[in-house]
């Protein structure tokens, strides 16, 4: 099963190392085939930070997730909230 959303990014910075570290390792630790294109661009493999950070996604872009496999839906919810949380905000407070 395939399932595709998109996302607009939530953190105040964009997807700079913090959040794309957290996004990166949720996207590995899922198990599944990801994918991560910053509006109609190339997509990148979700597990690989430095092909997250190389997007130069920032607040508020629109991010598209493909995901293939079981549980395909369930992931992207997961990585839905994971972009649209503002992490700078949680890391200042």
């Amino acid at each position: 099963m395939t399932a595709t959303r998109t996302v607009r990014i939530g953190s105040s910075h964009g997807l700079h190392a913090r959040p794309a570290k957290l996004f990166a390792q949720a996207a590995k630790e899922s198990g599944l085939s990801i994918t991560i294109a910053k509006d109609s661009g190339k997509p990148v493999n979700a597990a690989s930070i430095l092909g997250v950070i190389s997007l130069a996604v920032e607040y508020g872009d629109y991010v598209t997730l493909t995901a293939d496999g079981d549980g395909a839906e369930g992931v992207l919810d997961t990585l839905t909230e994971l972009l649209t949380t503002d992490h700078d905000q949680d890391a200042a407070g």
